[in-house]
């Protein structure tokens, strides 16, 4: 058994909407995108994040088949060094009659996050807070709160304080750290809303971008038949968090890329932390402009 394990956790911030799609979907939308079975909450599959780490990252092959594993043509050689955790969400945006949008958690979304911070051995000094049915948690001097209240979308929530230690925690350890982020770490400080768990799940259900999409005849101008459908996205602003778990080198000694010395799981982050590209693609829609995220490793 390899006891050489360590995990980190790697933050995921959308700056455009994300397609992480199922394929057709029996719902409404034709293609809806990923989501957990029994919570509902929107997810990216760690084989699709894992990809597009792979092929995004900047190094030369023989290290990347060492970390990742190497390609399906010679898949039985050797297993990669990294397992990919699925992106699960952490702050989801939602519309707020002041301050333009919320970002958005509840309880049970901030256990687990803590859960996985401790298990990586993260510094976490808040605790999870309950919030009743009707009400919500929000920071001193929110700036989405009117007389005591927020409106998110059509729905209204009594405002109480409580979630100052959870919003500086997000701003200062999770938030991309680039002059670029500094906007956004000072929103969250003053627009994170924390929700009741069933609430929460409703706007992550239900407030998701959707977008009707056709396919035009070039000659009559005219739509093609069967060519008009809908399609689900993560909106902008969106944070999720996936779990990355290193271990050993799994190519033979003889074999071992030139930045390895000894195959450690450290020597393994330490490659990642080097490596992993500030911005990344990840989910369809690359050549429109979707799905690109800013990362966060810790």
């Amino acid at each position: 058994m390899d006891n050489n394990i360590q995990t980190r956790l790697l933050f995921i911030y959308t700056e455009s909407p994300l397609h992480a799609g199922t394929g057709s979907g029996l719902s409404a939308v034709d293609l809806p995108i990923q989501r957990e079975r029994t919570t509902q909450y929107p997810n990216i599959q760690g084989s699709g994040v894992k990809g597009s780490l792979r092929s995004q990252c900047i190094a030369p092959e023989d290290e990347k088949s060492a970390i990742f594993g190497p390609d399906t043509k010679n898949g039985s050689d050797h297993a990669g060094a990294v397992s990919v955790g699925e992106a699960r969400i952490v702050l989801f945006p939602v519309r707020s009659l002041a301050g333009v949008f919320a970002y958005t958690t509840c309880p049970h979304v901030l256990a687990r996050l803590k859960r996985e911070a401790q298990r990586t051995g993260l510094k976490v000094e808040w605790d999870v807070p309950s919030v009743s049915e009707g009400k919500c948690l929000v920071t001193n001097g929110s700036s989405v709160t009117t007389n005591n209240k927020i409106v998110l979308e059509e729905f209204s929530f009594a405002a109480q304080q409580g979630a100052d230690a959870i919003a500086q925690w997000l701003a200062n350890e999770v938030f991309p750290k680039g002059d670029e982020y500094r906007y956004w770490r000072e929103k969250v400080k003053n627009s994170l809303v924390i929700l009741p768990d069933d609430a929460f799940r409703d706007f992550v259900v239900n407030s998701t971008e959707v977008t009707t999409r056709v396919r035009i005849v070039p000659d009559s101008k005219t739509v093609q038949d069967g060519a008009l459908w809908t399609q689900e996205a993560l909106p902008a602003d969106t944070l999720m968090v996936s779990a990355v778990t290193a271990r050993r080198l799994r190519v033979s000694n003889g074999n071992r890329p030139d930045p390895f010395q000894t195959g450690s799981s450290e020597e393994v982050l330490a490659w990642l932390g080097e490596n992993l590209p500030e911005r990344l693609q990840i989910g369809g829609d690359e050549t429109t402009g979707a799905g690109q995220v800013a990362l966060r490793w810790l």
